[in-house]
């Protein structure tokens, strides 16, 4: 029913957005997650007519434009949400209170903001009252269809949409969605614990591609797993993943007792009261008026 209704047709593992046959999709700054996104899209199933980029980053947008002849560089953000259907503002906060208050978005427009520290009620003074908003968090792995992508508030089209490039998780509320930019900030130390254990193996004698290589598949059969058993305890893993007495065990213990996961814990904390502060500080800055 809901297929039928939104114009939804099922193929294979992914589900073809015939709306989307015909519109255009329009992004606003063109940085990694711009990157990310669209090369997820054009590695998909998903029917558009044209993806509008801005050239703000000439060397992202140029490898785009390449790689897909339905891309194309604009000469302006304006230009872009004139003439797109779906409109991605992919900027930094910075960047999102200098420029979108002097662009003209219409009602009619669905926006999509991958911007971490602008609230919603702070996104429509700056774009339209009226339009309809969506906060998201793509992550660099949507380029590859991988990944989840959180989304407030609830939209079954943009749950379609990003489904047929990621794992779109619905929020049920704006406040539960700084947790989910907080854990994200995780991306670069995971890949360091990757690069240390590789350095590590490295310094016992071991080549460095066969290392790298070693470490990369271990940890990716580790997080294969747990997407398989996802629905249940993921402390259940902890416990069948060791044996008493054993290495897996000894090496847990030890990280336990020199405080790494309170460490973990502790930094998340630091991230998610940042994301707080910047929000607050938006609003405080730029909407004295209100």
């Amino acid at each position: 029913m809901l297929a039928f209704f939104f114009g939804l047709k099922k193929s294979g593992n992914f589900i073809q957005l015939d709306y989307l046959e015909y519109m255009n999709l329009g992004f606003i700054g063109t940085g990694e997650i711009t990157k990310a996104v669209v090369l997820g899209i054009t590695k998909s199933k998903i029917k558009y007519k044209k993806i509008l980029i801005s050239k703000r980053n000439n060397k992202i947008s140029n490898y785009l434009k390449k790689i897909n002849k339905r891309v194309k560089i604009s000469s302006s953000n304006q230009f872009i949400i004139d003439n797109s259907d779906w409109i991605f503002l992919a900027i930094t906060p910075n960047v999102g209170k200098k420029i979108l208050g002097n662009l003209k978005f219409n009602k009619n427009k669905l926006i999509i903001s991958f911007i971490s520290s602008i609230k919603l009620r702070d996104l429509k003074i700056l774009t339209n009252r009226n339009a309809t908003i969506v906060r998201a968090i793509p992550l660099p792995p949507i380029s590859i269809m991988k990944g989840p992508v959180p989304f407030f508030p609830r939209n079954r089209k943009v749950k379609q949409f990003f489904n047929n490039i990621g794992d779109s998780i619905e929020i049920n509320d704006e406040t539960s969605s700084l947790n989910f930019w907080a854990a994200s900030s995780l991306m670069a130390p995971y890949y360091e614990m990757l690069h240390e254990v590789t350095k590590w193996l490295q310094k016992k004698g071991l080549n460095k591609l066969y290392a790298q290589k070693y470490v990369v598949s271990l940890f990716s059969a580790l997080s294969d797993a747990a997407v398989i058993r996802s629905n249940k305890d993921l402390k259940l893993l902890v416990k069948t993943s060791q044996t008493p007495k054993g290495l897996n065990e000894e090496a847990l213990k030890f990280l336990k007792k020199v405080g790494f996961y309170k460490q973990l814990n502790f930094s998340l904390e630091k991230i998610l009261k940042r994301l707080k502060w910047c929000s607050h500080a938006f609003r405080r800055l730029y909407f004295k008026y209100l």
